[in-house]
């Protein structure tokens, strides 16, 4: 073999060693992902849909009938499914295409911590937001509705990225 394809063959190997490992780290990430989807406890994937659907009912019965509600960032406390289903409603009035995109999840008794993305469009504001959330859900005995949620999230970074002031507080209803 001359030293020209040797040199060859070898590019060729290591091209092909580097796409094989591209492919299994893929491969892996994506095995993970699925593999973190059907771990995510199903009152995880329940609450995100309740949040990215539109009815705000499935909200608030994913919850005990003395559930409460957080949201730290507007220091806000919703009690009983009714005041947490008009707090999905206010929400729905004041933010377009509000989603939630749950990241990880992790299950500890009963109290499930999960990151996730809230976004959205605040209404009249110029641009839309996207902010990491840190949600704690404490789960009834028997683990099949949420007993409390806190919600922690940075509200002056929703403002700053969806160009309003720091002052800006939303209309009344």
């Amino acid at each position: 073999m001359t030293s020209r394809t040797l040199r060859t063959v070898t590019v060729l190997t290591a091209l092909t060693a580097a796409a094989a490992l591209c492919a299994t780290a893929t491969a892996t990430a994506a095995y993970a992902a699925q593999d973190s989807d059907r771990r995510a406890p199903r009152i995880v994937t329940a609450w995100a849909r309740a949040w990215n659907g539109t009815d705000p009912q499935a909200l608030g019965a994913l919850f005990t009938a003395d559930g409460t509600y957080t949201d730290e960032a507007v220091a806000v406390t919703f009690r009983g499914r009714e005041e947490i289903a008009g707090w999905k409603a206010r929400a729905d009035t004041l933010i377009d295409n509000v989603h939630v995109t749950v990241r990880a999840t992790h299950l500890d008794g009963d109290r499930i911590t999960v990151r996730a993305v809230y976004s959205g469009h605040l209404k009249g504001a110029p641009k839309p937001f996207a902010v990491p959330m840190t949600t704690l859900l404490d789960l009834d005995g028997n683990r099949c509705r949420i007993a409390s949620d806190q919600d922690h999230y940075s509200l002056a970074t929703v403002l700053a990225q969806s160009g309003l002031p720091a002052d800006w507080t939303p209309p009344t209803a």
